[in-house]
């Protein structure tokens, strides 16, 4: 059976196992700080979007008369297209480059809040989730093509960092900044003025698109080009890509319950609960800054993540128990976010060093498609335990889920070569 085909294929992969992408080898301060800014502000414009439908969640279900399953549905949508679209969006930018994808996205995400201010009912709201995770699908291969290609490899654990808060910076503002109008005016203002807010992210991003050029991958085909999938045949691939669904499911019920959990279990009204949730949104921002440096400083970036995210699994426990009572719930899932930003540079720097020379969009675009799915499952699943009244379950099982993500991402660090091994 080792026909021609099947032998250049093993090739293939051998060659992809044995180069690593090579980052950019120098450039000046001010050049690479202004492409991770820019960036940094749209992956914070893309991880408000994951917060746009979950925050209006009691309105909708108010105004809709929905149910807890119904509302899940709505971010199942939203991260299936993502997802789906995530994993093809990674072969268009090795194809035509970051920058168009990039600029559609933020444009799409105008869109879908302008939809969402004059939705009629329960169809709109789904149009409105498969617009936003159309709009969320291509931002991992773009952000990290370019951080890649633009930023001088000195800097580039910083710049995940940096990539990693900001994103979390984003989910922090948008239950403040939604919160905020939709109780001083509405939810259909707040849409009207999210959809504003993504209209000057994408000034931005043109005014500075000189920035955000990168070089078109050579195109496949060509006699001596490898195989385009053969990244499809690496088992560390789907490891990763495992890793982050399972990690995502345990994020998903934070972002998505969090709110109607402390109210069902410990009496805490809408806006505390909101709070909370802006807290553990900051907490792991904070995380993102401190895990930059220890990124920097551990080769093996698997077991930064291990024990990151099982100490983030024991908190969650803790909080399912009731035990601590509403003010020590809150504070632990705060803490919750400190622990899972803490592992979130090494995560990235783990995924890097399994990325074959390039295939960055490709092998991004696939290893982040396992987040979508994984918030497109969580929402689903475990709103059918909401939905029966079990919110203390509902955190255990998130926690289990993140413990398996552990298995996981030690198993990553088994298929990787090490730093002298890969030197």
């Amino acid at each position: 059976m080792d026909g021609p085909g099947r032998g250049c294929g093993s090739r293939n992969i051998a060659r992809m196992k044995a180069a690593t992408f090579t980052p950019a080898a120098g450039g000046s301060l001010r050049e690479d700080a202004s492409v991770i800014a820019l960036i940094g502000l749209a992956h914070a414009a893309s991880h408000f979007s994951h917060l746009l439908l979950p925050l209006m969640f009691p309105m909708f279900m108010r105004d809709f008369s929905l149910s807890f399953a119904q509302v899940g549905l709505l971010m199942s949508v939203f991260f299936v297209v993502s997802g789906l679209g995530q994993a093809l969006a990674g072969f268009l930018v090795d194809r035509f480059g970051a920058r168009p994808l990039l600029l559609v996205s933020v444009a799409l995400f105008v869109l879908a809040c302008l939809l969402a201010s004059v939705a009629p009912g329960y169809g709109a709201l789904m149009g409105v989730a498969a617009l936003a995770g159309l709009g969320n699908a291509a931002f991992h291969p773009v952000d990290f093509t370019i951080l890649n290609q633009r930023v001088s490899a000195t800097r580039l654990g910083h710049a995940f960092s940096v990539h990693g808060l900001t994103g979390n910076l984003g989910w922090a503002a948008a239950p403040v900044f939604l919160g905020a109008i939709s109780a001083a005016l509405d939810w259909r203002s707040a849409y009207l003025a999210a959809a504003a807010l993504y209209a000057v992210v994408l000034v931005v991003l043109l005014w500075h698109r000189d920035r955000l050029q990168t070089p078109v991958g050579v195109r496949p085909g060509g006699e001596g080009q490898p195989d385009p999938l053969a990244f499809l045949r690496l088992p560390v691939v789907w490891w990763c890509f495992t890793y982050f669904l399972l990690s995502t499911m345990t994020l998903a019920v934070v972002q998505s319950f969090s709110v109607p959990i402390l109210k069902a279990m410990h009496g805490v009204d809408y806006a505390a609960a909101t709070l909370t949730l802006t807290a553990y949104m900051l907490c792991g921002a904070a995380g993102m800054l401190m895990g930059g440096f220890l990124s920097a400083r551990r080769p093996r970036s698997e077991q930064t993540v291990a024990l990151a995210m099982t100490a983030a699994a024991v908190l969650l426990m803790l909080c399912s128990t009731g035990w601590l009572g509403a003010t020590g719930t809150m504070v632990a899932l705060a803490a919750t976010g400190l622990a899972t930003g803490i592992g979130g540079p090494s995560r990235d720097m783990m995924i890097k060093r399994a990325t074959p020379r390039g295939a960055t969009g490709r092998v991004y675009g696939m290893v982040y498609s396992g987040l979508d799915v994984g918030f497109a499952l969580s929402p689903l699943l475990f709103g059918l335990l909401m939905d029966r009244g079990y919110f203390g379950p509902t955190l255990f099982g998130a926690a289990l889920v993140l413990l398996l993500a552990v298995v996981t991402a030690l198993g990553v660090g088994r298929l990787t070569p090490g730093p002298r091994e890969a030197a």
